[in-house]
């Protein structure tokens, strides 16, 4: 991305009156852009080092998929196997959804792909929106995989049968809460560092999927002392904690389509923007996420009469400390606004008649 701190335009065909354009791109060989970057010893936060960081955490996402994915997939054949010998109505449930948890790497694995790839004229902000599509994508899997689980359990209240084997369908169990929990810890340590919320609502997901492993041998323990309705009860309750899941996951999800951020990010970036010199006020700060990295759009305000010089190196040092002070925040746009005297006309009026109520 070439455009940190470019002061953005309500309407292309208007201009400031005050407004400052950073970094207008000097025509290189062939009359192309030539690209401008911040040289910052020790670090940078040049436009090619930010898709690099960006780039390392996709690989990362995918890494935590492809690993998690195998681990659940041999967890879910495991006891499949169980499940056809013993015929337990808890643990197909549990088994359904842990097959339905592997297979979630699925979509967020091509979103974490599209993720990387670069932007274009036609989409701007890039493609990391698609993280936020496999969450939809893994908020219906669970949904499904609760409304089978359930269906199962009330069939099987209905027409109880005995259960086979308990003593596999124990250690089945046993070895569904191991494998979810690993999968679940690692997932939600990934996701939160490389700010993925589909990645981590995956790994609530497993984590859930590990507890209705233990509830199994409940029903376990209920079969092995003759209670033929133990079974179908436990499938039952691990249908309303996948319910539960259902409900967080979405909730999360629900949150980033809505471009939603966490209040303590916009005081973190507030206060280190009124630390830059220079910054007199801090206007309208707007966040949000894009897959998993954040922009923000600011206006801050500074004196009246300095050069445009001079408020352009205000903007990239107000830019320089919202890079240090959010984290994942990959670019910035600044605004520098006059301010305004006390007898002087607004700034803004050119654009009053385009303000909605």
């Amino acid at each position: 991305m070439s455009e940190h701190h470019e002061h953005r335009r309500p309407h292309a065909h208007e201009a400031h009156p005050h407004g400052v354009r950073a970094h207008r791109h000097d025509r290189g060989a062939g009359g192309r852009p030539a690209r401008w970057r911040h040289r910052r010893a020790p670090h940078s936060h040049d436009s090619s080092d930010k898709v690099d960081t960006a780039l390392e955490s996709s690989a990362r996402g995918i890494r935590a998929l492809w690993i998690s994915l195998a681990v659940l997939g041999v967890t879910a054949v495991a006891q499949a196997g169980i499940v056809a010998v013993s015929g337990s109505v808890a643990l197909l449930g549990d088994t359904v959804h842990n097959a339905a948890d592997a297979l979630t790497a699925v979509p967020l694995g091509v979103a974490f792909v599209l993720g990387r790839r670069a932007a274009s004229r036609g989409f701007t902000y890039g493609y990391g929106r698609a993280e936020d599509l496999a969450g939809i994508v893994i908020v219906l899997t669970i949904a499904a995989s609760a409304a089978f689980a359930g269906w199962t359990a009330v069939d099987r209240l209905l027409d109880p049968r005995d259960v086979d084997h308990v003593g596999a369908v124990a250690a089945a169990a046993v070895v569904g809460f191991l494998g979810n929990e690993w999968v679940a810890r690692y997932r939600i340590r990934v996701g939160r560092r490389i700010g993925s919320a589909a990645l981590v609502a995956d790994g609530l997901h497993a984590r859930t999927d590990g507890f209705t492993s233990l509830a199994v041998l409940l029903g376990a323990a209920g079969a092995a002392l003759g209670w033929r309705y133990a079974d179908p009860v436990v499938g039952l309750l691990i249908t309303a904690a996948i319910l539960l899941v259902l409900r967080d996951a979405a909730g999360e999800v629900f949150r980033r389509i809505m471009d939603a951020v966490d209040p303590a990010l916009l005081d973190r970036a507030e206060e280190s923007l009124r630390r830059v010199r220079g910054v007199r006020e801090v206007g309208e700060l707007r966040m949000r996420w894009i897959g998993h990295r954040l922009r923000a759009e600011v206006a801050v305000v500074v004196d009246a009469d300095l050069t445009v010089r001079q408020a352009h190196d205000i903007a990239v040092d107000a830019e320089h400390a919202l890079l240090h002070a959010v984290p994942k925040l990959s670019a910035a746009l600044v605004h520098a606004d006059p301010a305004p005297a006390a007898d002087g006309p607004d700034p803004h009026l050119a654009l009053a008649h385009h303000m909605t109520a």
